[in-house]
């Protein structure tokens, strides 16, 4: 694919085409969904800058680097995918399998080896780069949310949904797994704080 000009004017009425030529507008519930996903994608892309400053051991860096260079190529098909008409298919059109799923499942284990089982919930934080899986985490969620509102409307593979689904979790353990290996101190939620906040 080569995009010569960025710009074209043909949206300037408030609608979009979809991958196959189906005019819809732009608060649809499909391009809301594809686009919190260019949305989560664009927060990892963040999170692995931040990755790459943080001064962490070199393998935990290129481990979480990895990881995330996946993913992301991952929800570049996912949004690919969502941004094709139904019904629609391409040559080399992008997958996203229960495979992928799995994979994901795998990594999520792999991490878990390293982590004590929680036994309150934990405040968003643990370091800059651990916060911003926390972000991309709440993003994914919502991703998560609109594709489950496409799918009342429209028909979408079961293995979208999952994807996400899975995906949340896994940064929600990626962010617990790159705090510890910094050595960050996870803050966890107090029912009853003890002190209130100064005014």
């Amino acid at each position: 694919m080569r995009i010569s000009k960025v710009y074209t004017r043909t949206g300037d009425a408030g609608k979009t085409r979809l991958a196959g030529g189906q005019e819809v507008w732009k608060d649809s519930v499909r391009v809301e969904a594809y686009g919190t996903v260019d949305e989560l994608n664009s927060m990892l892309g963040l999170a692995r800058v931040s990755n790459g400053q943080t001064g962490t051991n070199a393998d935990v860096s290129a481990h979480m680097g990895n990881i995330l260079k996946w993913t992301q190529n991952k929800l570049f098909d996912l949004g690919g995918i969502l941004a094709t008409a139904p019904g629609e298919s391409f040559p080399n059109m992008p997958t996203v399998t229960s495979e992928d799923v799995a994979h994901l499942e795998h990594l999520i284990d792999e991490c878990q080896k390293d982590l004590m089982p929680l036994k309150e919930f934990i405040l968003p934080g643990g370091g800059q780069f651990a916060a911003l899986l926390h972000v991309a985490r709440t993003i994914c969620r919502r991703a998560e949310r609109l594709c489950v509102t496409l799918s009342k409307e429209e028909t979408i593979a079961k293995e979208l949904v999952a994807f996400l689904n899975r995906l949340s979790d896994a940064l929600f353990v990626f962010a617990r797994w790159v705090a510890k290996k910094q050595g960050e101190a996870e803050i966890l939620w107090e029912r009853e704080p003890t002190t209130s906040p100064k005014t």
